[in-house]
């Protein structure tokens, strides 16, 4: 039969257990394992901070916690009140001798993926049973330096003196046109959810309010099936009034930088359990033109006509040349959205890629703040201006010049984090195959 909680609460995680504590501490967490060395048991509790050893002497314990220990099974959730002693061969130095157990929740057996870690489970195994996989120190670690990588960009970003921002996700436009859209039921109307902000970014600068950040999921529909690629993802993007191109860069090389500054230092536990070594990357990042790009992918055999987009191969050839971040400028102005800004040259834009050694995580560009160009760039990516009314009418009486790019989040992590998988960076990733949980 299952304890009822109660009055007990949690007094301490396992990592704020030490031996000077004199009173009775309460700690909670799931059982991780169990021993019985005849005469004297130990329980690992494991809570989101660490674990700590219950230990259980025949002699010093009441018959009842022995029986109730007895007949447990591992990953029950348990609450524990007792003295806190030193002993050197338990986990972290410290023992609990516990006066009082409750049960809260029996596990049912067999478990099914390894909590451990200790046997090789299938990824997709792993995301059917998510909450499981999430009580593995590896993969807890992981959405720890998530946290800990939203709430330091948020940081930066305040600093920089953004403000937050919140865009709709069901629209009745597409942003870049093409049929990568989600279409929903919108009452009698056709809508789709949302491809990035971009739009409603652009649209706040000829508010006043000069730079505004979100970071919110997108959605798009493409049939992509691999480790890199999602369809709904969470993007990082800024824009910011009364700068080009370059300003926008800096800002993001910097936060780049910045996160993974923060990364190494206060998050040095999550990193040694995903066998991570994390050095910040070098300011200012290598900037090389599009045109060189082409000519390391030719060089190394990978064909790239002028005016096309970089495959994985040859993203992957750049990467082993530069060997670190580095941003692709000089992009066409054919293969770059109706948004981003020409140059002088007009086939060439002021758009930018940021790139990792191993893929792309970042896309931006000085944008268009004249509405006749505007109008022109959509007609000629086959766009009917009339269907973007509510994003020119901002044009229409005074828009500052402004840049801005898009950041994925996951890709981020995967980089800072060393998984292959991007969907081993979401909690619950949308794939073409995956809609539950």
């Amino acid at each position: 039969m299952e304890d009822d909680l109660g009055n007990w609460r949690r007094t301490h995680y396992s990592e704020e257990l030490n031996a000077d504590i004199e009173e009775d501490v309460t700690i909670a967490g799931w059982v991780h394992e169990i021993r019985d060395l005849g005469g004297v048991m130990f329980l690992i509790i494991r809570d989101r901070k660490g674990k700590v050893q219950v230990t259980l002497p025949e002699k010093k314990v009441k018959d009842k916690l022995m029986d109730k220990i007895s007949e447990i099974s591992k990953e029950s959730v348990l609450m524990v009140q007792g003295q806190v002693k030193e002993d050197e061969r338990a986990p972290g130095g410290l023992e609990v001798l516990p006066k009082e157990i409750k049960v809260l929740s029996d596990a049912e057996t067999p478990l099914p993926i390894d909590v451990a870690g200790e046997v090789n489970t299938e990824l997709d195994n792993r995301l059917n049973s998510r909450f499981l996989d999430l009580r593995n120190p590896e993969t807890l670690s992981v959405f720890k330096i998530r946290d800990k990588t939203f709430t330091e960009v948020r940081k930066f970003l305040e600093k920089e003196g953004f403000i937050e921002m919140t865009s709709p996700k069901m629209v009745a436009t597409a942003t870049e046109g093409g049929t990568e859209l989600f279409p929903i039921s919108y009452f009698e109307k056709e809508a789709f959810l949302n491809q990035s902000p971009q739009l409603f970014k652009q649209i706040m600068m000829a508010s006043g309010l000069d730079k505004v950040y979100e970071i919110g999921p997108i959605f798009r529909a493409e049939e992509h099936d691999t480790r890199r690629h999602l369809n709904e993802t969470t993007s990082i993007d800024i824009e910011m009034a009364f700068s080009d191109h370059t300003d926008v860069m800096g800002i993001l090389e910097r936060l780049i930088n910045y996160v993974y500054e923060k990364i190494e230092q206060e998050c040095s536990e999550e990193l040694k359990k995903l066998d991570k070594d994390l050095k910040p990357p070098e300011l200012p990042f290598e900037r090389i033109k599009y045109d060189e790009a082409v000519d390391i992918c030719n060089k190394k055999g990978i064909e790239i006509t002028w005016g096309e987009d970089f495959p994985t191969p040859g993203e992957k050839a750049i990467g082993e040349e530069i060997g670190d971040y580095y941003f692709i400028v000089d992009w066409p102005s054919e293969i770059k959205p109706f948004y981003a800004q020409p140059k002088e040259e007009k086939e060439i834009s002021k758009a930018f890629d940021l790139m990792h050694p191993e893929f792309e995580l970042s896309s931006g560009a000085q944008r268009v703040h004249s509405i006749e160009l505007l109008k022109k760039r959509m007609i000629n990516q086959d766009l009917e201006p009339s269907e973007f009314k509510f994003y020119l009418d901002a044009f229409k009486y005074g828009m500052p010049p402004h840049s801005g790019w898009g950041l994925g989040a996951e890709r981020l992590l995967m980089a800072i984090t060393g998984k292959p998988n991007i969907r081993e960076v979401v909690l619950f990733p949308r794939d073409r195959k995956r809609l539950i949980p």
